[in-house]
């Protein structure tokens, strides 16, 4: 090779750098700027995923074309041509990986549905997609794909029957995400009393993260068999109550009144709290030292709960020692019998 054709080779290379170069800082972020006005989020990914492989792509045609210049012998050309094809098809197949698994990560534009987010999902999509791409680049090659996926199938058999407790984990969580009553971002509890948001559905198991910030690790087959309540279906709006005791001799109808403007006032400082609900009250039991009433309070979503039961009981103390209305505790009157004198 002479000093020409070195010099040759790098002007090929160095002009495939420089456009694939133009492209990925003027091109690509041109066609950003347009995704990002439209409401559609997966045109982004698309932009955003191909953007990284502008680069190599022309950077290796340019090398190609640099090469072929040099006269090569047909056999170091086949070699090439096949090297560039296979790179090419391999690039779109993770590209195409990337863009189907990300869009399962995307909100629907419009509505309030969350396609399933899970790993599980992302990386079967992945692992079918790299397949699919591999027999295009054996296909491409003109090497047969029937004995292997023959082989393939025997092979699987055995894998099946020698990882029955993977593949269970594997199908139930399928299964839970596709009967959607358990998705990512989920508050749920279950039987065995643990509870948390649902972080994610893997392929063996389905993390939940508590209220600690610790994560919670269920196998999926073991979540599949359990009762599990899940405080985000059909709504987010959880509504609990706070058990109140008031003298026998209260004027109920002044506690009704009270407290529900309370709740009001609560839930108007609150933002945690749903907004214009009609506050409720229940009187519910005399109890040994105190007439028992509930107050019922709807918030956003489970945890928020908290926070707004906190700041409703210190209102409501405080609201009660103004109106004068007493928060009666227990109180025992002990006779004590003096013994008979000798």
């Amino acid at each position: 090779m002479s000093k020409n054709d070195i010099l040759q080779l790098l002007i090929y290379s160095a002009s495939g750098f420089a456009v694939g170069l133009i492209f990925h800082k003027i091109v690509m972020p041109f066609f950003g700027k347009l995704a990002a006005k439209t409401s559609i989020k997966s045109d982004d990914l698309v932009i955003k995923t191909i953007r990284k492989w502008v680069i190599p792509w022309f950077l290796a045609l340019g090398v190609y074309l640099g090469l072929r210049r040099l006269g090569l012998d047909s056999r170091f050309s086949y070699w090439l041509e096949n090297g560039l094809l296979i790179f090419y098809i391999a690039s779109a197949t993770f590209i195409t990986a990337r863009i189907i698994a990300g869009m399962l990560h995307i909100r629907a534009s419009g509505t309030d549905t969350i396609l399933p987010s899970s790993s599980i999902i992302g990386n079967i999509v992945k692992v079918i997609i790299y397949c699919i791409g591999l027999l295009i680049i054996l296909q491409s090659q003109g090497i047969s794909i029937t004995p292997m996926l023959t082989a393939l199938g025997v092979g699987g058999l055995a894998v099946a029957l020698a990882l029955q407790n993977t593949l269970s984990n594997l199908f139930a969580g399928l299964q839970i995400i596709a009967s959607g009553k358990i998705n990512h971002g989920d508050f749920v509890k279950l039987s065995t009393g643990e509870d948390g948001f649902v972080e994610d559905i893997s392929w063996r198991s389905t993390s939940l993260r508590a209220a600690s910030d610790h994560i919670i690790i269920v196998p999926n087959s073991k979540l599949a068999d359990m009762i599990v309540n899940n405080y985000y279906l059909p709504f987010q709006e959880v509504t609990f109550n706070v058990e109140i005791g008031v003298g026998y001799d209260s004027n109920l109808d002044h506690v009704e009144r009270v407290t529900k403007e309370v709740i009001k006032e609560t839930q108007d400082a609150m933002e945690e709290a749903v907004k214009n609900n009609e506050p409720v009250i229940r009187f519910f039991n005399f109890g040994e030292s105190s007439i028992k009433l509930k107050a019922f309070i709807k918030v956003k979503d489970y945890s928020a709960q908290f926070a707004v039961k906190s700041e409703f009981i210190k209102r409501l103390h405080n609201r009660y020692n103004k109106e004068g209305i007493v928060l009666p505790y227990p109180t025992r009157t002990v006779l004590m019998q003096r013994g008979n004198e000798a």
